[in-house]
């Protein structure tokens, strides 16, 4: 591996898809990922930039054309067409996230996923660049279970934070899941008093992914990985070789500016298949599931906490676009 080359560019060497987490078309131009992420929670973030308020206004003149949920219409145009604009300038994937408040709704899950599907059909895109983003519930296992097997929809899992959540998503032949690596450090820092690992590989969020990664390569699953939430480039670093890292704009920039520094690659299938912990793959029906979840303190706790925040965010969203609406 040359070290002359930026660590970026030393990253993608080592397998990794470079994913872009922003809805910040200027970022991802400056980056050149390979896909790109959104959430409610950045979506909201670029709302306060005015070089989109064009995009906004055009959600707003589509759902003024429907009487019965003209609110509910311009938030999914709105996602929509922010995903358009990002396939513009990415070879790849985007993905586009339901509504937190579905979480806990299968069914509901499912239509809105057709709906958003069905709205970028409309403006061109085909559905193998978009990935579908549902939180990592037992109910968004199963959308996603739908989504997939009867409509080659392909799914990314979010809100993951635990071992029994992955191994729903990979014997449910997900495309992909999104462990929330920084996240995952935050609570243990907040837990323990820990304010920094000395060793990333000690770092319990990165700890996670390696677990996951090296069980679904073991054991042949189609499901792949890529390590989301991050808090710093050592983290990023310890996962080179993963699958996907979604990356944000800031920690994009500290991976290119960093030069003259060997990468080595840490997450290796072909060393995957030598790790004998995962003897046999692992079965878990719906009430084992929301058992070991309830069994992790952390992983409960987060998973909570991120649907409220992607809820409130998307509340918020709806609060701006209601006031333009009337």
């Amino acid at each position: 591996m040359d070290a002359t080359k930026s660590t970026l560019e030393q990253l993608r060497q080592h397998d990794t898809i470079v994913v872009a987490d922003t809805g910040d078309f200027q970022s991802i131009k400056s980056f050149k990922p390979t896909d790109a992420t959104t959430n409610p929670s950045l979506i909201l973030a670029a709302s306060k930039l005015t070089q989109y308020s064009h995009l906004f206004d055009k959600a707003i003149e589509y759902g003024r054309r429907f009487k019965e949920n003209p609110l509910e219409s311009a938030m999914d145009y709105l996602f929509v067409l922010f995903g358009v604009e990002i396939l513009k300038i990415i070879p790849g994937r985007v993905s586009t996230e339901v509504d937190a408040r579905l979480s806990f709704d299968i069914d509901g899950s499912v239509q809105k996923a057709l709906k958003i599907i069905d709205l970028y059909k409309s403006m061109g895109i085909d559905k193998e660049r978009i990935l579908i983003k549902l939180a990592t519930t037992w109910e968004g296992v199963k959308a996603a279970e739908i989504l997939e097997k009867q409509y080659g929809i392909h799914c990314n899992m979010t809100l993951l934070f635990n071992f029994a959540q992955a191994v729903a998503c990979a014997e449910s032949n997900v495309t992909l899941i999104s462990p929330f690596v920084g996240r995952i450090y935050d609570w243990y820092c907040k837990r323990t008093g820990v304010k920094q690992y000395e060793n990333p590989a000690d770092d319990p969020g990165v700890k996670s992914v390696t677990r996951i990664y090296n069980y679904y390569k073991h054991h042949n699953y189609k499901t792949v990985v890529m390590g989301a939430s991050f808090r710093n480039i050592d983290q990023i670093k310890a996962l080179s070789g993963c699958d996907l890292l979604t990356i944000s704009p800031s920690l994009l920039a500290e991976l290119e500016a960093e030069k003259n520094v060997q990468l080595k690659r840490s997450l290796d299938p072909s060393k995957s298949s030598e790790i004998d912990t995962f003897a046999k793959p692992i079965h878990l029906d719906e009430k084992h599931f929301r058992w070991e979840l309830n069994e992790d303190e952390m992983a409960t706790e987060k998973l909570s906490e991120g649907i409220r925040k992607f809820a409130a965010d998307a509340r918020q969203l709806e609060k701006l676009i209601k006031e333009k609406l009337s």
